[in-house]
């Protein structure tokens, strides 16, 4: 009996002994095999290792960031310095004191033309930019107009980075926008926000500017930078913030549209100065003849209901009365408040216009001759 056990415990060590072999072959030749593919075909891309938890950090999805816009835009955005002799009214006796402002301006153009605000410029004798390369040029007042808050500079420099325009871009409301600027001279900024509102309802007499509303947010230094969309493209030049005296105002944040903004740019470099006609009129926008105000982006335009009628204005020697509703403008349909005035305002001053009225239900064609806007 001692004989045949241990004659079965030989067997079975023998067993084991063969399997440790074999599992000790097949490993090596393993090994073998891989080390040869490796080196035959060293472009083999083995499965990555995906750590304890089975994911691979690649799975994480990619952060929201606006880099790439800011790196297409922000170098074309220059750090505006400005001095100014003044006499100082506190003084008993005459004393010229210097003042300085800080503002912001965009290269529009590789000839060297930069916008910028006409409150950030306005009075100054010596105006200076900073390229965010660290050029500091002196630069020249081309023009500028005091009814859109713009000005153009000029400066005369080599390989000027220009900020990005398309004059095909309609911004939407609801956009996300970034401003870029000089905020207190604390560096070149970045802001983000939305586009809260894409001009006004109204028609003022005097008041031919429709800036561009948002939430991102413009401090002292910021006025004349640029807005900009996620892609970097220009849509605006930042001007101001909304501000009511006694009362802290939050996210509403003015800029000129692109469009009103180039505009204005190509007027002044060609001519000095921006001329616009005017009718001497103030209405609102209605969505019917009985005019109920149009009060929502989603309705239509039916025209412009005539609230007031300068006396001795174009309007007002050409006959139109309070309560005419303004249809066309030389036999054209507007869409728009700011289409309607663009089209006043861009005909040569002391041009005729026919203007097509809804008079209470009559249809009349008046012609009324147009007169500069003078401030």
């Amino acid at each position: 009996m001692l004989c045949y056990r241990h004659l079965s415990l030989t067997k079975i060590a023998g067993a084991v002994a063969k399997f440790w072999v074999f599992l000790l072959k097949s490993t090596l030749y393993g090994l073998a095999l891989a080390f040869i593919l490796l080196w035959l075909m060293p472009s083999v891309n083995l499965p990555a290792f995906h750590g304890f938890n089975g994911q691979d950090a690649s799975d994480d999805p990619a952060p929201v960031s606006y880099a790439r816009a800011v790196r297409r835009a922000a170098p074309a955005v220059v750090n505006v310095y400005t001095r100014s002799t003044l006499v100082d009214p506190r003084a008993l006796r005459p004393r010229t004191i210097e003042r300085q402002e800080l503002g912001s301006g965009v290269i529009m153009s590789s000839q060297g033309y930069i916008l910028t605000n006409y409150h950030v410029v306005y009075g100054a004798d010596y105006i200076e930019v900073a390229l965010q390369d660290g050029r500091m040029l002196e630069a020249v007042l081309i023009g500028q107009d005091e009814l859109t808050d713009l000005a153009v500079l000029y400066v005369q420099a080599d390989n000027l980075p220009v900020i990005p325009q398309d004059d095909k871009l309609e911004p939407q409301v609801g956009d996300v926008v970034l401003a870029i600027g000089n905020p207190l001279n604390l560096g070149q900024t970045i802001t983000q926000g939305i586009i809260s509102a894409n001009g006004n309802n109204g028609l003022s007499s005097r008041g031919y500017i429709d800036f561009m509303r948002m939430d991102a947010a413009i401090n002292r230094g910021n006025s004349g930078g640029a807005l900009v969309n996620t892609n970097g493209t220009l849509v605006g030049i930042n001007a101001a913030a909304f501000q009511l005296e006694n009362q802290d105002i939050q996210g509403i944040f003015f800029a000129v549209p692109y469009t009103l903004a180039v505009n204005v740019m190509q007027k002044l470099i060609k001519q000095g100065r921006v001329t616009r006609s005017h009718l001497g009129v103030s209405g609102d926008a209605v969505i019917n003849a009985a005019g109920e105000r149009l009060i929502s982006s989603g309705q239509v335009l039916y025209g412009l209901s005539i609230t007031a009628v300068n006396a001795n204005g174009p309007a007002a020697e050409a006959g139109l009365q309070v309560g005419d509703i303004l249809l066309k403008i030389a036999d054209k349909r507007f869409d728009s408040v700011q289409q309607a005035l663009n089209m006043i305002a861009e005909t040569p001053p002391n041009s005729t216009l026919a203007l097509t009225v809804d008079r209470s239900g009559q249809l009349l064609t008046i012609n009324a001759v147009v007169r500069e806007l003078r401030r």
